[in-house]
């Protein structure tokens, strides 16, 4: 089941990238026809293998820095550091860097990265002040699996590149509405220039909904199986049973999360309406994960 998970993860990560550039070169194509006009296409093919470099070498980068974490030191934060380094020991894996996310009523962490190597943990410090060590294990037990896993760099990249494709669907949509409905140097003035100009307006719109729909394809049994993974890791599954009915019973909405990151936390970072997270939620229900946690 991990190996399987894991060779899923990898492959995922560059169907991932596939698609994106398609949608982006989509898109800058429809705008150039409807345009008359190479420049949109030109751009969109720039941009696709740009922002995919970008977003598989410095996703976790940048990820971080929409978070606001910033580095956390042993002195600072050494009970932390104790507990990670214990989890590379049982795990075999490298020691991430650790950061930590100022924000006292949201309980919650992630992990990112591209591989095991350049992997980093956030913490936020309402999850170091409300949890205890045994909980915090748990937790942590769960984002180090995510590295283990290979979740972090399919996981990071559709963080990334999901942004990207709505700040670029809104670049292109103003682009068709002030970059003029010529073709061939000339006004269009039959009815074809102003069809053409729709279907753009309409693949600018739901460019981002493709995108969100990519976001919500994440399988939320790469949750379950972190679970698992983490209570093998510390052989104390209910210390991350009782973590999440912690955080559960009172999870804070945290500001630094945005829609295109809420899959990478912990737990959903979102203060939604419990129906509103079983429909649309990248994570799965907090009580089946207990559930399963206690049946261990």
């Amino acid at each position: 089941m991990m190996y399987e998970e894991i060779s899923r993860n990898t492959r995922n990560s560059f169907i991932l990238i596939f698609i994106f550039g398609a949608l982006v070169v989509g898109l800058g194509g429809v705008v150039s026809y409807a345009t008359g006009t190479w420049f949109p296409l030109l751009l969109a093919f720039g941009l696709a293998v740009l922002l995919s470099l970008n977003g598989f070498f410095n996703g976790d980068r940048l990820v971080l820095l929409a978070s606001r974490a910033r580095v956390a030191s042993r002195e600072s934060q050494p009970a932390l550091y104790n507990v990670i380094e214990e989890l590379t020991v049982a795990s075999g894996l490298p020691m991430p860097k650790v950061y930590i996310i100022p924000d006292d009523d949201a309980p919650n962490a992630f992990a990112t990265g591209r591989d095991a190597r350049h992997a980093s943990i956030a913490v936020t410090t309402a999850l170091l002040n409300r949890l205890n060590r045994e909980e915090l294990q748990g937790v942590m037990a769960h984002e180090m699996s995510h590295i283990g896993n290979r979740d972090i760099l399919f996981a990071t990249l559709v963080g990334v590149l999901v942004g990207m494709v709505a700040l670029l669907s809104d670049f292109f949509l103003r682009y068709s509405l002030w970059g003029g409905n010529r073709r061939g140097g000339r006004q269009d003035s039959g009815s074809g220039g102003a069809i053409l100009l729709v279907a753009t307006l309409i693949l600018a719109i739901l460019a981002p909904l493709a995108a969100r729909l990519i976001q919500l394809a994440i399988s939320r049994q790469r949750e379950y199986l972190a679970d698992s993974s983490a209570a093998r890791m510390t052989r104390n599954p209910e210390g991350l049973a009782r973590a999440l009915e912690k955080i559960s019973a009172s999870p804070g909405k945290l500001e630094a999360a945005n829609r295109a990151t809420a899959h990478l936390f912990f737990f959903s970072p979102a203060a939604e309406p419990r129906k509103r997270r079983r429909l649309f939620s990248t994570h799965p229900p907090v009580e089946e994960r207990i559930r399963r946690l206690r049946e261990m």
